[in-house]
């Protein structure tokens, strides 16, 4: 699917510019918090400045005047002690402000922008995300979300790092000019440095973020689709697309691993090339007389001490080019386009919805119209089979009539209300569609009917059950309602998830009930029951059921059939087989289709029997009863057979 223009073109010259904007926005969001981090940040650096004065009058007082004296006071000694045990707390308490409000922030603007992104998600339309790939889009709510706020973490201690770096330089210049100077150079150069990394860092970490996406992208792909791999035998062409892209993000990562690597060690080294030149300097400016041991003590100490802060600089330069990248990927999807606003209105009655399409066209794609003019009524209480090959646009009317998607001409009515107008409340609880595709959450069977809606109680959970004729096989699972499905329902068959997820549907008593081929992997005669139920419910329920198979066509009041976008004949089943040849070929091709299956996977009796008895079963199957329906699940069939 098309990225839409999602890959990131980030440049080194404007990162630090997008970067701060993208910090601060955060720092806008969290203001007490980052004062918090920030005044913690500052008194350590306060500290870590005091600290090497006090060294300083330690071993230029106490430590020489020992050595001159030949002896140490009591009331040094513990004076020293008090000061240092006083420093240190007065830093772990720096430290711990710091570390505690970077973190919170970081975690919380994580948190925030993920519920932002699945938020936004859910407000989009189908139609966008038909256009941007899975991977892309967990990526998105994931990995660069991560990325967007990971320099928040050093932050606070940067910002104050620069304030300790302002107040060391003018403590140096205030002890002795000349190693001030010093200082003056080394500090300006690892800021340089710092940026130089940060530039040519950008475009790298972009791209390293665009493969991490592709690799999301294809993985999800093919774990999604790991049936039809395994059943086509593709799994030597999957593992070498894969590859490829894996090992692309990979180069992508040595790069900036190389890069990384050659500026660790420089940022590194200048704090302690600093340090010995000020040693050098203080050692010609102690000869002269023109400062004490003391001095020359402190400022060699406070560029040792300034090494590690000054590297929190470094760790944010270095991780805005992430930052940006993720940020960006994560804006575009904020700053979609695409949104369906709701109505108002809603609707009255209990009584089973009218549908009504008047004159409705649709596209996905401009200039490539799907529907053409489609208009067709679903009475109230009535059941419609919407009858046509592959491509004629059922699925689609299917989605327009959920308000899935709106149409680009005309308009989708219920109970003569325009469904734009309609609240999504009213929406909700006025339409349930029931997709070919069945989703099974990993919980309870409870949980996947009721779905949080607090007006769904158990035995509403299980009516739902029984008019889905699901009741059977959930109350043969070893916990019944409680049972877990595991990921997807892995422990359900095919038609067993899709009348699951009819349950669910049922369960809110929706007044139109659209089924997309939603009973497509259920055996027939279950299928007949369902659709038998359904007319014999107390709710009173229009239906709207995509359909192929002849039975369940003929359960329908009305038949409305369609080719290429178009419907091009509405009535009876009966009136449509004698009057629409191309009605009457699809039907009676899908019969063929299905007649040809049965001869090909019939049961022969004997060869069962025979093999019961090779396997030792205690208990011969009973020649009498019907053999599953051939190529479908055994557990789809009438007398289920469920296995957890």
């Amino acid at each position: 699917m098309a990225d839409d223009g999602a890959r990131p073109q980030i440049t080194g010259r404007d990162v630090l510019a997008r970067g701060a904007r993208v910090m601060w926005r955060a720092i806008r969001d969290e203001p007490r918090i980052f004062t918090l981090a920030l005044i913690g940040s500052c008194l350590f650096g306060a500290l870590v400045i005091g600290q090497a004065f006090v060294v300083g009058w330690i071993v230029g007082d106490v430590v020489v005047g020992a050595f001159n004296g030949g002896s140490v006071e009591a009331g040094s000694m513990v004076l020293v002690v008090a000061v240092i045990l006083a420093m240190g707390m007065g830093r772990v308490i720096g430290i711990f402000g710091r570390r505690l409000g970077s973190g919170y922030m970081m975690f919380n603007q994580q948190a925030r922008y993920r519920m932002r992104v699945t938020r936004r998600y859910l407000e989009l339309p189908p139609s966008w995300h038909q256009r941007h790939a899975t991977g892309t889009l967990l990526s998105n709510a994931n990995a660069d979300v991560e990325s967007a706020w990971f320099p928040l973490a050093p932050l606070p201690f940067a910002v104050g790092t620069v304030f300790m770096l302002i107040g060391a330089l003018v403590s140096l210049f205030i002890t002795d000019w000349a190693m001030a100077l010093v200082g003056a150079a080394v500090f300006p150069l690892l800021f340089a440095v710092n940026v130089f990394f940060s530039r040519r860092m950008a475009p790298r970490v972009a791209l390293a973020q665009q493969k991490r996406a592709e690799v999301s992208e294809i993985a999800h792909e093919s774990f999604d689709g790991a049936l039809v791999v395994k059943t086509m035998g593709r799994e030597e062409r999957e593992t070498e697309r894969f590859a490829v892209r894996a090992g692309e993000l990979r180069d992508a990562l040595i790069r900036v691993g190389r890069l990384r690597g050659l500026f660790d060690p420089l940022v590194e080294s200048l704090p302690f090339a600093g340090t010995l030149a000020a040693l050098v300097v203080g050692s010609f400016r102690l000869r002269q007389g023109a400062i004490g041991l003391e001095e020359l003590v402190s400022v060699a100490f406070l560029f040792t001490v300034l090494a590690f802060p000054v590297r929190a600089i470094g760790w944010v330069l270095g991780d805005l080019p992430r930052s940006v990248a993720g940020w960006e990927r994560v804006e575009k999807v904020l700053q979609a386009k695409g949104e369906m606003p709701y109505g108002t209105r809603v609707l009255s009655g209990a009584r089973a919805a009218e549908l009504r399409f008047e004159h409705v066209d649709f596209s996905y794609e401009e200039g490539e119209p799907v529907l053409h003019d489609v208009s067709f009524t679903v009475p109230s209480g009535r059941t419609v089979a919407l009858v046509g090959p592959t491509g004629s646009g059922k699925s689609t009317v299917a989605m327009l009539a959920s308000r899935l998607v709106d149409p680009d001409a005309g308009r989708v009515r219920l109970d003569g209300v325009e469904v734009r107008e309609l609240s999504a409340e009213a929406l909700a609880k006025t339409v349930a569609l029931v997709p070919q595709i069945a989703f099974v959450f990993d919980d309870t069977v409870k949980a996947n009917v009721a779905l949080d809606r607090p007006e769904i109680d158990d035995q509403r959970v299980h009516d739902a059950l029984v008019t889905a004729q699901a009741d059977t096989f959930v109350m043969r699972l070893p916990d019944g309602l409680d049972a877990m499905l595991g990921e997807r329902g892995t422990s359900l068959s095919g038609g067993q998830r899709q009348r699951l997820t009819l349950a669910r549907a049922l369960a809110g008593k929706p007044r139109l009930l659209i089924l997309d081929d939603a009973t497509s992997a259920v055996d027939p005669r279950i299928e007949a029951k369902i659709l038998g139920s359904l007319r014999e419910s107390a709710d009173e329920t229009s239906v709207l059921v995509v359909a192929y198979r002849r039975a369940t066509i003929a359960l329908a009041d009305d038949v409305i059939y369609m080719e290429h976008g178009r419907v091009l004949a509405h009535g009876t089943h009966e009136e449509l087989l004698s009057t629409v040849e191309g009605y009457r070929n699809l039907v009676t091709a899908y019969e063929k289709a299905e007649a040809e299956r049965e001869r090909e996977h019939a049961y022969d009796e004997d060869d069962l029997v025979g093999q019961a008895a090779a396997r030792g079963d205690d208990a011969e199957r009973d020649p009498t009863a019907d053999p599953p329906e051939p190529g479908r699940d055994p557990r789809d069939s009438e007398n289920d057979a469920v296995t957890v």
